[in-house]
């Protein structure tokens, strides 16, 4: 789990982000996660936008993202979901203590 002083990090590194990711009208799916994992290995931090036309809820699929990616939810803000993920392989962010 992440403590509140590397979500604020986090927060602060993500805030430049772009949305790379749009949850709209099919909600999320298995090919989806698989693609937000495999971002998450490259970049560590990614911005989710969630589109107006998406059926589920946005809790649903704040969980369902999180479930499905092992990611860590950093922050939702109105319609942008941020995760975090460690790297395995590609590590660049360095989390204080």
């Amino acid at each position: 789990m992440l403590t509140g002083k590397q979500k604020r990090f986090l927060r602060s590194k993500a805030h430049h982000l772009n949305p790379i990711f749009q949850v709209g009208k099919g909600g999320v799916n298995d090919n989806m996660s698989k693609q937000i994992e495999d971002a998450l290995e490259a970049r560590e931090l990614l911005k989710i936008s969630i589109l107006q036309n998406c059926e589920e809820e946005k809790d649903d699929v704040v969980e369902r993202l999180v479930a499905q990616t092992g990611a860590e939810l950093v922050q939702v803000i109105g319609n942008t979901i941020v995760l975090y993920k460690e790297s395995k392989e590609n590590k660049e962010l360095v989390l204080p203590s």
